[in-house]
């Protein structure tokens, strides 16, 4: 009677060689082999707990296919077969292909890349198949623009031209003329034009949709856009007329213009004044930080105001009451060596073309500045122009859809302004030594804190003279 042993136990005793082993009941060779029968039964229920992981390995590789399911699921995991919807592979009778069934199989490499045929007009390297044959970039990019722009090429030699990639390039009749040999198709060229137009039409939505101005901001833009307009007619609204005096070269003043020029200054300073009351929640800041404000910024603001209506073709800027004048005649009126500066911001502004809009909320943003000297509650101020940079980037994206840096261009137009008053205020100290009156007294006001940055002295009232002179004044 010879012992039935499962799988494991014969592939453990084919490992033993102890395959000749035969027991006989009530016989010395039983009792000495019966420890071992209950160490092979041990091992088949639990075999990790008696071998090492380098013998589980060689137990795989030497049992092959006889190895129990039981014994397989024992095992670490990463013995384990892969599982059969991971197996793209069928099954083999030989013990090799039961092993690569076991473990699981090294990445394949990457597939080769895909090749083409040559390109069918000049033989050249392929990069696919473009408008129906399969052609390299250059005959694809000449095929492509020929029949968007319609062109018509002549051969100068018999309409029988060799092309090939040496020669595409010597005549390009015979180049089109066999794109159209080969196959190439006109309509594939119109149907990716068209698939190109959607995509971008799309985009342009999309940036539009996002670029939405809120009920709150669309408030504060028709606010802003009303009190401009009614503070500062655009040129078309103007009746432009010229002076003759003093155009034709420069001199340090011409005092009839400087009255001129100074009797506008000081209405236009109004206008300033009455538009910054318009602006959503200035009112609601202290008299002083009003008044802090419009000195810092009102010069500032004429500024802006003069160069919007800047004519590049004639070199001439219009005044609110129409008068146009030069170069020669903006210097000789007092603007002096400011007069060059103020000119190159205007053609700065040019590029940007901003509209009555964007003009008023980069005047009413150069108002409520949190940064100004002398501000009792500046927080304050900075609350009020959040929502005024928002609209106006909200705006400018809305407006010019594929122009984005339009907005940060416009913001940093703010700091050339402050440039600019600054050397105003410079200018207005050397016209009180040349002019032989007194400055009117509005213009000296506004410029007062201008001359005194430098050492942050800052008056918080206006005279009582400015005030009884000019009504509409800075008496917010």
């Amino acid at each position: 009677m010879y012992l039935k042993l499962s799988p494991v136990s014969f592939c453990y005793f084919k490992h033993a060689d102890i395959f000749a082993l035969k027991t006989r009941p009530k016989s010395l060779g039983w009792i000495l082999f019966l420890p071992f029968l209950f160490f092979c039964f041990a091992f088949e229920q639990n075999p990790r707990d008696y071998l090492p992981k380098f013998t589980q390995r060689h137990l795989i590789q030497a049992g092959g296919d006889c190895l129990p399911p039981s014994l397989i699921k024992s095992l670490p995991r990463r013995l384990h077969p892969p599982p059969p919807h991971q197996s793209a592979r069928p099954a083999a009778s030989s013990s090799s292909s039961s092993l690569d069934d076991l473990f699981a199989s090294p990445l394949s490499p990457p597939p080769p890349p895909r090749t083409y045929k040559p390109c069918f007009v000049c033989q050249d390297k392929s990069s696919g198949y473009h408008y129906g044959v399969s052609a390299c970039e250059g005959c694809k990019g000449f095929f492509r623009r020929s029949v968007q722009k319609n062109m018509v090429y002549t051969c100068h030699r018999d309409r029988n031209c060799i092309i090939n990639k040496i020669t595409r390039n010597r005549c390009q009749y015979c180049r089109l003329q066999k794109c159209f040999a080969v196959g190439m198709s006109k309509e594939s060229v119109r149907n990716d034009r068209n698939r190109r137009k959607g995509k971008k039409e799309a985009v342009k939505m999309t940036v539009m949709e996002t670029y939405e101005l809120t009920a709150e901001l669309g408030l504060i833009v028709e606010k802003i856009c009303r009190a401009h307009r009614e503070t500062f007619p655009s040129l078309c609204q103007l009746g432009k007329y010229t002076t003759n005096s003093s155009s034709d070269h420069r001199i340090q003043l011409d005092l009839g213009l400087w009255d001129k020029f100074s009797e506008l200054a000081t209405k236009c300073i109004i206008k300033v004044v009455e538009f910054a009351k318009r602006v959503p929640g200035f009112t609601g800041l202290t008299i002083a930080d009003q008044i802090t404000l419009l000195k810092a910024a009102c010069l500032d603001i004429l500024i802006l105001r003069i160069c919007t209506r800047y004519t590049p073709d004639q070199d001439t800027m219009t005044f609110s009451d129409g008068l146009t004048l030069t170069r020669n005649q903006i210097h000789n009126a007092g603007f002096g060596p400011l007069t060059d500066q103020v000119f190159t911001f205007a053609g700065q502004l040019l590029p940007l073309e901003m509209d009555e809009t964007e003009s008023g909320l980069l005047s009413a943003i150069c108002l409520v500045s949190g940064d100004r000297q002398d501000l009792e509650e500046p927080s304050k101020v900075e609350v009020l122009q959040e929502p005024l940079l928002e609209a106006l980037k909200i705006y400018s994206r809305r407006r010019r859809p594929s122009m984005p840096l339009m907005f940060p261009k416009a913001l940093m137009k703010i700091t050339d302004l402050r440039s600019i008053s600054a050397k105003g205020a410079e200018r207005v100290v050397t016209l009180k030594m040349e002019i032989p009156g007194s400055m009117p007294p509005l213009i000296e006001e506004m410029m007062e804190d201008l001359q005194n940055l430098e050492t942050s002295q800052h008056s918080h009232s206006l005279s009582s003279h400015s005030q009884h002179t000019h009504c509409s004044g800075l008496a917010v």
